[in-house]
């Protein structure tokens, strides 16, 4: 597997004033922005061709993944080589593509964009908001299920009944450890609805089928096409699985979750952990 959709096209409304005039996919955990650590996840996963979703206003998603030569150039100038390099190496982490979602008409609308780029192969959806520590290893896993099976896989979690109608979710069966499969889906069920507390969290390993589904789902919850209709329509048509896992995602869509993987990420870093870590103690003793 090689191609990764990535949807960026959302207008970010749970963060403003922040997300009025600056992408919410851009703005930084710890120096860099969200987004670059999911193309990181892609990239370690073995994929090097990832198509962004955009919509109007995200222009700085394609600037931060192209080359910045007046940048470069002064960076060299300045004798900074440290931080050249790790400008040059943003633009090489894959081949990014881009494609433009004139209005918010859902995810399954926005992955339907991507079609003519990825033609007939299998690919990933990585939902920006979601973020993965890199130790999870969910999406490698997801992968590999695919490459076993041969079929669709969807990342699934548990979580508390309150939060089932946050999200998708799944009715499932023991399939194997971490594995499950998958019978029907719902899309953010009023909690006393809900098939299971098993949630669809922002990770998919699609095949090519879904796009016909795509094209037939009509606009469901929120007047949108949902990626959770679509892929109930896939179900009558072949297997889906479930990975599931408990550890390692951030809601970065939501504050509280931006501040927990900033102080979280920044704990990791020898540069700045130890620091942070004496701060934070001397904070929560004095309150």
């Amino acid at each position: 597997m090689r191609k990764a959709v990535i949807p960026a096209a959302g207008l970010g409304t749970r963060f403003l004033p922040a997300s009025k005039a600056v992408p919410k996919e851009m703005l930084p955990l710890v120096d860099k922005p969200a987004i670059q650590y999911v193309v990181e996840e892609a990239v370690a996963a073995g994929i090097d061709d990832i198509l962004v979703v955009t919509g109007r206003g995200k222009q700085s998603i394609e600037d931060h993944f192209d080359r910045s030569v007046e940048l470069e150039q002064a960076l060299a100038a300045a004798g900074k080589q440290e931080e050249l390099a790790q400008v040059r190496a943003i633009a090489g982490l894959a081949d990014v593509h881009y494609v433009r979602q004139g209005e918010p008409l859902g995810l399954g609308h926005a992955v339907g964009l991507a079609r003519d780029h990825v033609g007939d192969e299998p690919f990933a959806v990585l939902l920006p908001d979601d973020l993965m520590h890199p130790d999870a290893g969910v999406l490698q896993a997801m992968i590999a299920v695919h490459e076993r099976t041969g079929t669709s896989v969807l990342a699934l979690r548990k979580v508390g009944r309150r939060e089932l109608s946050l999200y998708g979710c799944a009715a499932a069966s023991p399939a194997g450890e971490s594995l499950v499969e998958v019978h029907d889906l719902v899309e953010k069920p009023p909690p006393e609805e809900a098939p299971s507390d098993l949630a669809v969290m922002g990770r998919y390993v699609l095949t090519p089928a879904v796009f016909d589904w795509i094209d037939r789902t009509p606009p469901g919850r929120g007047g949108e096409v949902q990626l959770t209709d679509a892929l109930r329509g896939l179900l009558g048509s072949e297997k889906v699985f479930g990975y599931t896992f408990s550890e390692g995602r951030f809601d970065v869509g939501n504050r509280i979750d931006f501040l927990k993987a900033t102080v979280s990420f920044a704990l990791e870093r020898d540069d700045l952990g130890p620091e942070l870590l004496a701060f934070l103690r001397d904070t929560v003793r004095s309150r």
